[in-house]
């Protein structure tokens, strides 16, 4: 079985293989120019990234859309967190947070299926904290955002993905998509 994968990002491609293809689940990233609706509500941007997305490419297909939660700092930065991680550095990020007594980051991961007859949506929350310190490679968040014991840009030193694989959202796509579609 074939799902096309729309996204420009490797890692998320990595972890998505991972989980996908030793159920026998082909993986393909394809990079689609799509506008994203801007929203509080993460599964309204991935259901609309996934239709949008279906038009073009006519094809199963998965897309992920990320929310971020810091709950000190009244939700920000939600579903703006690609561009703002672009705009501030790991220092912003600590400076927004030094006084703060509750260090916590809530990552959501969403998943959203589409074909010709289903939307289908998964979605899995981490918590974390924000460190006081930045830690590892990576862009802002990445350096910051702490879960189980290391920061995103740690593990991507290490060679690792955000999450442990056992973790990941992908793996209730896979028993789902295998119900649907059995070998």
């Amino acid at each position: 079985m074939k799902i096309y994968f729309i996204t420009g990002n490797a890692r998320k491609v990595g972890e998505a293989k991972l989980a996908c293809e030793p159920a026998g689940i082909e993986i393909v990233q394809k990079q689609v120019e799509i506008d994203e609706i801007q929203s509080t509500n993460p599964n309204a941007i991935s259901i609309d990234k996934a239709e949008k997305a279906y038009n073009l490419v006519n094809k199963p297909l998965v897309v992920t859309d990320s929310f971020w939660r810091i709950p000190a700092l009244n939700g920000f930065p939600g579903a703006y967190m690609k561009d703002v991680a672009n705009w501030f550095s790991s220092e912003d990020f600590l400076s927004l947070m030094e006084k703060k007594e509750n260090r916590q980051i809530l990552f959501s991961e969403n998943i959203t299926y589409k074909d010709a007859e289903t939307i289908k949506q998964f979605s899995q929350e981490y918590e974390g904290i924000i460190v006081t310190e930045a830690r590892g490679t990576g862009n802002s968040i990445e350096n910051v955002a702490e879960f189980e014991g290391f920061t995103l840009g740690e593990r991507r030193e290490q060679g690792g993905y955000s999450h442990k694989p056992e973790d990941y959202v992908w793996n209730d796509f896979v028993k789902w998509i295998k119900q649907k579609q059995p070998d």
